[in-house]
């Protein structure tokens, strides 16, 4: 069953496009990662649906219900979408304890005491804030000022809830901890959720689909392993994961598999691109999938080491070999010197150059 639908949206401030014809669904029980870069478009995108901004034309439904449509000019004000919101600031009243900031909105809707009291104390139960509820904002943490603004959100039994970079405010630490807690509520709670990051480690955790946006259009959607492994676009490689980018020209193709080369190196690849023996190209592969050999062989070069990273679960190796300046991942300490290193022609993508 499709939730939210939203058709061909467009939205410019001025004379600058920020949205250019956006499309997607929403599934019941889904989460939706809106992921790109600042100035993608996805913040505008989130508010867009919220009833915050004003897109120019396009449609928003919501369980077959129009929110808004360009057409007809019809759109609906934002406090009867029904939608529940988290921002990224939280925006707790700082006057009001837990219980009435959750309370607050059930309270403007003229909802009767004996529910309000059943509603809130329901959803601070679930969030684990119970004990919480007579406290102000000022007297929590960062994650539970975080749980607070989910339970005001939540509170309305929306049929959407949208997040927008809901774990920004957190430290590194937290966020890991938090990330896996919301995606555990979401399915917990059977919700479907639209949430807006710019942090792909957080889209590929929380989400069973990812939007990524680039320039207010939609550059690839997918599951996070498709976007991760499968990229349609140089763009698209590159935002995902940890990357090399290696600057080559094209010597040979024969189908898919290419060959590239450096000044003095030479390499073999897969072609995402259309690419013409002569013309200039980008190849991107994943660092984990670089490799330290144990002597020459196929796709493999001859680099200096220049230094290793200690990372905690791993190491990371600083290679370089004249042009050719990349990084690996390894297991183990390597001292500086000389060493063969693979490339898999599979995992070693190759782009026109842009």
């Amino acid at each position: 069953m499709t939730k939210l639908v939203v058709e061909n949206l467009h939205l410019s401030y001025d004379a600058h496009p920020i949205l250019n014809g956006v499309s997607f669904q929403l599934k019941a029980g889904e989460v939706v990662s809106l992921l790109g870069a600042s100035g993608s478009g996805k913040t505008t995108l989130l508010r867009a649906v919220a009833g915050l901004e004003q897109p120019s034309d396009g449609k928003i439904l919501l369980d077959g219900k129009l929110l808004y449509d360009g057409a007809s000019a019809h759109n609906l004000p934002v406090e009867q979408r029904a939608l529940g919101l988290v921002f990224q600031s939280y925006a707790l009243w700082p006057h009001r304890s837990v219980f009435d900031n959750v309370a607050y909105g059930l309270k403007l809707r003229r909802v009767g005491t004996a529910e309000i009291r059943q509603r809130v104390d329901q959803v601070l139960t679930q969030l684990g804030l119970a004990q919480l509820a007579g406290r102000f904002p000022f007297q929590l943490s960062g994650g539970q000022q975080q749980r607070v603004a989910i339970a005001r959100a939540l509170v309305y039994n929306p049929p959407v809830i949208l997040l927008d970079e809901p774990l920004s405010n957190l430290d590194a630490k937290l966020r890991e901890e938090a990330r896996a807690w919301l995606r555990a509520l979401i399915i917990e709670l059977g919700l479907s959720a639209l949430c807006v990051t710019h942090d792909q480690t957080e889209a590929m955790a929380m989400s069973d689909r990812i939007l990524l946006l680039k320039n207010g259009r939609i550059e690839q959607e997918g599951t996070p392993a498709e976007l991760y492994a499968t990229p349609k676009s140089l763009y698209s490689a590159e935002f995902m994961g940890s990357n090399n980018k290696l600057t080559a020209r094209v010597v040979a193709v024969d189908g898919h598999r290419v060959r590239i080369a450096g000044a003095d190196w030479e390499l073999a690849g897969q072609a995402i691109d259309h690419v013409t023996v002569g013309a200039g190209a980008q190849a991107v592969i994943r660092l984990e999938r670089v490799s330290v050999a144990d002597g020459p062989g196929e796709n493999r070069v001859r680099a200096r080491l220049v230094t290793a990273m200690y990372l905690g679960d791993r190491w990371e190796y600083l290679f370089d070999r004249g042009d050719l300046r990349f990084r690996a991942f390894g297991h183990t300490p390597r001292e500086a010197g000389e060493y063969w290193v693979e490339f898999p022609a599979n995992d070693c993508w190759v782009f026109a150059a842009a």
